[in-house]
């Protein structure tokens, strides 16, 4: 995938995107000397063992090893592709990919995104404009919603028949299995092809770049069933995997220090039509721990907001159960509960922004909510329902990751069972043990080769490639690590402001990469003064070491075997 993209290209980008801008906008940084640290967001620690580095353009945790780019960070803190990666890098800078490379990336896949986007503009289109649109604008306005707003979340309309978007886009038989495959048609068991939505106000369902990945439609007539309905699971489409309103909300936000998991599309909608632009709606499906992991990455801390009433607990508490497995990260879950009767919607529009965003304010943390819903199981005024409180929890304490939060909620099911932590410890299994922190070898200096050295040397401080001799000799020798120096002095020479993110990913996804990313994290504790010292005195000693063994060469021939040039050769080396 790599290849595909122009490297010149490449360079121009990280040339131009700050890798602190990046990882700071979705992990908040702190600044520790010329570097900046904060708690790694891709395995659960204590104190901040993760550094990015400015000069470098580089990040690398010494915790659990991860390290990289601009580009490498999107990848797996965001799930993103390398072409992803690479196109939501270009839109935060206004470049524009390469057209013809893009296409090349997925071409069926960048098909159905474009196909869809397609027919969101269709549906915006028929709302502004077709002969039935009416009674879906009197709603709209029913339901307070200002131009703005709609063109904000780019609400449309499917006109009632069973064949317009059929009749619109699907003119071949290409674009129609395209239409079938992004869940637009549906066929009968008679063999009839038909719209799968029809007669609904159409709700763009976009991922985190802002594609058009899917669409939910609302009926307006009270007799209309089903109320809501969702596109079906597609090659683009994941419900499990993807959030509305999460692209709106990153766009509104510069950075997002809260977000609010609401229930349906019109919660959202109507949040934001209040300047509560920070909410999110699941598609039709309960909150998975994927929708957990992505939401964690993009805030610190997740609000989840449901019904008072008896379904609301009991969604409350999937969302809960949900939750085990990444419990413990920097951030927060809390809970809040609206009066019953009430919804997102309904309760912002009576009671106004403010009114809302108390209630946010007094959410529950994750530590109230669970123990507050366990009590409520058992008596805890009885030793007998306090050793059962231990029993029921017990499941539930065995799917959060060992840590420092692990440890304290097994603290607070102690002071709540009346027991200490030593006595409650020989009933809880024993939980798996965190990652441990690689060591640096203090002496890893001391036992590198000189090529070795050289290449992290350049590696780490690109501008010193200027002050290395020529090195013409240097292929003449045998040695490991030689083609990656000369190789890597070459592209300096030809690109000389490259900096160590971009010369990195000139090696991405070749052999060489792991090794070249290995040096570019060692500690180099000379000044550039020194390095450039120790650079020098390397590559003059392998010309050196090449003109000896050359000149060796030559000198073991009989001088009659010898031809003209290499007979003026060895009168240079004298």
């Amino acid at each position: 995938m790599a290849g595909q993209i122009p490297p010149q290209f490449i360079d121009e980008l990280l040339s131009r995107v700050d890798i602190v801008d990046i990882i700071d906008a979705r992990v908040p940084l702190k600044k520790a000397g010329k570097n900046l640290h904060a708690c790694c967001p891709f395995h659960n620690e204590k104190t901040p063992s993760f550094t990015v580095s400015p000069d470098k353009q580089f990040y690398h945790c010494f915790g659990c090893g991860a390290h990289g780019t601009a580009i490498g960070f999107l990848m797996e803190y965001d799930q993103l592709s390398f072409p992803e990666a690479i196109q939501e890098l270009a839109d935060t800078v206004g470049m524009q990919v390469p057209v013809t490379q893009q296409a090349s990336l997925t071409p069926a896949r960048q098909n159905l995104y474009d196909l869809m986007d397609k027919v969101s503009r269709y549906y915006v289109h028929q709302l502004q404009n077709h002969p039935q649109r009416q009674p879906f604008q009197d709603y709209i306005q029913q339901r307070g919603l200002s131009p703005e707003t709609v063109a904000a979340f780019d609400i449309g309309m499917a006109p009632d028949g069973w064949d317009n978007v059929l009749r619109t886009f699907g003119n071949n038989q290409q674009t129609q299995d395209q239409l079938f495959e992004a869940g637009m048609l549906i066929k009968n068991d008679k063999g009839r092809t038909y719209d799968r939505f029809r007669d609904r106000l159409m709700f763009p369902i976009r991922d985190r770049r802002g594609r058009v990945i899917a669409f939910g439609g609302r009926v307006i007539d009270a007799d209309g069933t089903p109320k809501y309905l969702n596109s079906p699971e597609t090659p683009i489409f994941h419900k499990g995997q993807e959030l509305y309103g999460l692209y709106q909300a990153r766009k509104a936000n510069r950075r997002l220090e809260k977000i609010l998991i609401v229930e349906g599309y019109m919660d959202v909608i109507a949040l934001a039509q209040f300047g509560i632009n920070n909410a999110v709606a699941t598609l039709g499906t309960a909150t998975t721990s994927e929708h957990l992991r992505l939401l964690t990455r993009s805030a610190p801390e997740i609000v989840f907001c449901f019904d008072g009433d008896r379904a609301g607990k009991e969604a409350a508490w999937r969302a809960a159960e949900n939750a085990l497995p990444i419990l413990g990260g920097n951030f927060e879950l809390k809970f809040m509960f609206l009066p019953e009767g009430q919804d997102p919607d309904t309760m912002v529009r009576e009671q106004g922004a403010e009114a809302f965003q108390q209630l946010v304010n007094q959410a529950q943390s994750y530590s109230e909510f669970f123990f507050a819903t366990l009590l409520s199981r058992v008596d805890s005024q009885s030793m007998d329902g306090r050793a059962r409180l231990v029993e029921i929890a017990k499941p539930y304490l065995r799917h959060i990751p060992a840590g420092l939060y692990r440890d304290m909620l097994e603290q607070q099911l102690a002071d709540h069972a009346k027991t200490n932590i030593a006595t409650l410890n020989k009933h809880l299994e024993k939980p798996a043990a965190p990652p441990r922190a690689k060591s640096v070898k203090q002496n890893a200096m001391a036992n590198m080769t000189p090529v070795r050295m050289a290449v992290m040397i350049l590696l780490q401080h690109p501008q010193l490639h200027e002050a290395v001799p020529d090195t013409d000799k240097l292929s003449l020798l045998d040695m490991p690590g030689l083609a990656i120096l000369i190789q890597l002095l070459e592209t300096m020479r030809e690109h000389p402001h490259l900096k160590t993110a971009q010369l990195l990913e000139r090696w991405r996804d070749t052999q060489q990469a792991p090794y070249m990313e290995k040096l570019a994290m060692q500690p180099l504790n000379l000044s550039p003064e020194q390095l450039e010292h120790e650079l020098i005195g390397i590559v003059t000693r392998l010309n050196k070491q090449a003109r000896d063994e050359r000149l060796t060469y030559l000198m073991s021939k009989p001088l009659s075997q010898l031809t003209e040039a290499e007979k003026m050769e060895v009168k240079s080396f004298k």
